[in-house]
């Protein structure tokens, strides 16, 4: 018999094997890191524009910005600046972001024509560094009151007319200085030490700076360069890039050398996010969501379950309220406001000869007048147009309304059980004081006070339950 033939074995990998195959798979785990998109990308600036008056939605895209350059790795963040201004309370939000960004933050007013007026001058200000293209300016960042009041630098301040103007001035002709109001020397008073603070914080003209609140002043690219209020005149953010290369600021409590020549630009546009929340946050456009808020609800109100009016309604209700509390608002001017809607909207339950419908046009229009007059914003108030177009909207919708509902009234009934009183009706059969009448083909017990005879007519004069009343028709035999 065969001997069994041994089976040759497999010899195991040596350990000079092991460690060149895992020193091959560190190579290739190594190669693909550098390859990976992103792992490599090249150092690049964000550029986020700012165009327009400065509201909550440039708030909120600035605070985005910065979260976008710190999590792409960006060497700086450039703030492309367009701007007449705007409220206070968004622009102390973003000077906030502004100084305590992590990163270096290059303000540039441009392109030529470009301006950073009012609430862009203290942006400007509090940036690590400031620039201006040729042809572009700054300043006037006196505050201003909305709907009266007047701050200094307001034209139509009841200082400026042409009956204040002679009763200040004196009979040599030379014109006297106004003397500010408790209130408007506390508002310039507190703009004058938050710009001194950021120009005392950047190293830039902080005189110059307070004359721009008190005075407002206002510079030319080339004069702010001079003056010491920027720090580059710059035709591009490339151009700005460039110059602003080993120059020293101040980001935290450090030093840092900025290291910006070759930067890719890269722009953070506003989103979707943004557009809206600019759109909703204008006052007119809050003004007509409330608007369209409280019409449709009341219309679901008088008719439940029509759900159109209802979910419309509520939604720009609740986008109106929205804007309201992103807004300086005047609570009074919202009372008044809701006041004039309700008081037309009373006119076509109560028709009163026009009284609710002037009121409630009366208190809609001084409501919209004092309601956003708490900030200082330019670009954020109401256009007169759209405030009478709605008013005279909501009192010739409240009339018609309203006479449609007194021609209902007044109109027959045409339905219902109570429609039936003042017909005439064929007896079918009768006895005594009770019989049978026929109703559009239907048989009626009926009972009148005098007998009648079948076949004659009668007339329904009242109804008990399902019993007609009836007399005899005196008109036909």
């Amino acid at each position: 018999m065969a001997g069994r033939q041994p089976v040759r074995g497999v010899a195991a990998p040596g350990p000079a094997l092991v460690l060149r195959l895992l020193a091959g798979l560190a190579m290739a785990l190594a190669l693909l890191a550098a390859g990976a998109p992103g792992s490599a990308s090249p150092r690049h600036a964000l550029v986020l524009t700012i165009a327009g008056p400065i509201g909550p939605a440039s708030a909120d895209y600035l605070s985005r910005g910065l979260t976008q350059a710190r999590e792409q790795g960006a060497a700086a963040l450039v703030l492309r600046i367009d701007t007449p201004g705007g409220l206070d309370t968004s622009m102390r939000e973003m000077i906030r972001e502004v100084v305590n960004a992590p990163l270096p933050v290059l303000a540039w007013v441009g392109p030529s024509g470009a301006r950073a007026a009012s609430a862009g001058t203290y942006i400007v200000y509090a940036s690590h560094v400031a620039a201006m293209a040729p042809g572009t300016n700054l300043g006037a960042a006196t505050p201003v009151q909305l709907g009266g009041g007047g701050l200094p630098g307001r034209p139509d301040s009841g200082n400026d007319d042409s009956s204040g103007a002679k009763e200040s001035e004196p009979k040599g002709g030379a014109s006297k200085p106004r003397t500010p109001s408790p209130t408007e020397a506390k508002a310039i008073n507190d703009a004058v030490a938050y710009i001194r603070s950021l120009a005392e914080l950047r190293g830039r003209n902080a005189d110059w700076a307070e004359s721009a609140v008190r005075e407002a002043a206002s510079l030319s690219a080339k004069a702010a360069l001079e003056k010491g209020v920027t720090d580059i005149v710059a035709g591009s953010i490339e151009d700005l890039l460039k110059q602003a290369h080993d120059r020293e600021v101040r980001i935290g409590d450090s030093r840092v050398t900025l290291d910006t020549a070759g930067l890719a630009v890269q722009a953070f546009d506003p989103d979707w996010r943004t557009r809206l929340l600019g759109a909703i946050t204008n006052p007119n456009v809050a003004l007509i969501l409330m608007m369209i808020g409280f019409y449709g609800l009341i219309f679901e109100f008088m008719n439940p379950g029509a759900l159109y009016p209802g979910t419309i309604g509520s939604i720009s209700l609740l986008l109106g309220l929205y804007a309201l509390a992103a807004l300086p608002i005047d609570y009074a001017g919202l009372a008044l406001l809701v006041l004039g809607i309700g008081l037309m909207v009373a006119e076509a339950f109560a028709p009163s000869f026009g009284i609710l419908g002037i009121g409630g046009i009366v208190a809609f229009v001084l409501g919209a007048m004092i309601l956003f007059d708490t900030g200082a914003a330019p670009g954020f108030d109401l256009y007169w147009p759209i405030v009478g177009g709605l008013a005279v909207a909501s009192l010739g919708f409240t009339l018609l309304v309203g006479r449609l509902a007194l021609e209902s009234r007044r109109g027959r009934i045409v339905s219902g059980r109570e429609s039936m009183l003042g017909r005439t009706v064929v007896v079918a059969d009768w006895a005594g004081e009770r019989g049978h009448v026929v109703v559009d083909g239907e048989r009626w017990n009926a009972v009148a006070s005098t007998p009648l005879a079948a076949g004659r007519r009668a007339r329904i004069v009242g109804i008990d339950g399902l019993t007609l009343i009836v007399s005899p028709d005196d008109s036909t035999s």
